[in-house]
C-alpha cells in the first residue's frame, strides 16, 4: 500500500526573523512560556517537511539599545552591546523549548560566549543546515549601530536563503501604521524602492537596501496567528511580499 506523499514546501530554506516583542505575548516586559511553545511548534512543523530554517531574533522584550541610548542618554555602544545580550537571552529561550520538542538546533552567536553558544561562522551556519539543524542566529552582527533587521539581511545572504520571513504583530505592509490609523491601506506587493521612498517600517534602511542590492525577497506577516508560518511556506499569499 503506497505510503500518502508528505506535502512539498515552496521554499527550501528561509531566514525567519522574529522580533522580540513578539515573545512577550500580552505580557510588557519579558518571555511568555507559551508564546515560545507555540512559535516552536510552528517551527518544528516547518522544519518536518524538510525546510532549512535560521532564525534570527530581537531583543526588545529586554532591552532596546537604541531606546536607552536616546531616553537615557546611555552610551550607544554601550547600549547595543545590552541589547545583544538580550537577543542571546531569547535565543536560549528558544533554543530550550525547541530542544524539548526533539527538534536539533544550535545557537550560533555574533560575540564570544563560549559556554552557551557557539561563534557565528558562515560555513559552519551552512552546514549545520545541511545537517537538519535549526540555527538561531544571536547578537545581531556583532557591531553596535546595526539593527538585528540588518543582521537579519545580512545572515540571510551568507547563508543563502531564498526568502526572509518577517514576523510581526500585523498582517503586512501597511501605508502607515495600523495599530494607529484605522484606514491605513495594505499592499500585497510592494518594491524595495517604494518601501524607502514611502519611509515604510518594514525593516530599516540598510536591511531594505541588502535585500534590493542581492534580490532577497521579504514576506511581512502576522506570526500571532496559528499556523501562518507554515501557510508561508507552503507558498500561500498571506502578508505582504516586498521584492524588487
Amino acid at each position: 500500500m503506497d505510503q500518502p506523499s508528505r506535502p512539498v514546501a515552496h521554499y527550501h530554506r528561509v531566514l525567519l526573523k522574529l522580533s522580540g516583542e513578539s515573545l512577550m505575548g500580552e505580557q510588557g516586559f519579558g518571555i511568555e512560556s507559551g508564546v515560545v511553545t507555540r512559535l516552536s511548534e510552528e517551527i518544528r512543523e516547518i522544519h518536518e517537511l524538510g525546510v532549512q530554517v535560521a532564525c534570527v531574533i530581537g531583543g526588545g522584550n529586554i532591552f532596546r539599545g537604541l531606546a536607552a541610548n536616546t531616553s537615557t542618554g546611555m552610551d550607544r555602544v554601550t547600549a547595543d552591546h545590552m541589547g545583544m545580550l538580550a537577543t542571546l537571552i531569547n535565543s536560549l529561550a528558544l533554543q530550550d523549548r525547541l530542544e524539548g520538542l526533539g527538534v536539533h538546533t544550535r545557537v550560533l552567536s555574533a560575540i564570544e560566549v563560549r559556554q552557551v553558544a557557539e561563534p557565528y561562522l558562515r560555513r559552519r551556519a551552512v552546514r549545520h543546515l545541511e545537517k537538519g539543524r535549526v540555527i538561531i542566529i544571536a547578537a545581531g552582527t556583532g557591531n553596535p549601530y546595526f539593527t538585528t533587521d540588518t543582521a537579519a539581511a545580512l545572515r540571510a545572504m551568507e547563508v543563502k536563503a531564498e526568502v526572509i520571513l518577517k514576523a510581526t504583530r500585523v498582517d503586512g505592509v501597511y501605508s502607515s501604521d495600523p495599530e494607529k490609523v484605522p484606514d491605513a491601506v495594505r499592499f500585497e506587493e510592494i518594491t524595495y524602492l517604494q518601501v524607502l521612498e514611502k519611509g515604510l517600517q518594514v525593516m530599516d534602511s540598510t536591511a531594505i537596501s541588502l535585500c534590493m542590492d542581492n534580490r532577497v525577497p521579504i514576506i511581512v506577516f502576522n506570526s500571532s496567528v496559528r499556523g501562518n508560518i507554515r501557510r508561508v511556506i507552503m507558498g500561500e499569499r498571506i502578508g505582504s511580499l516586498v521584492r524588487g
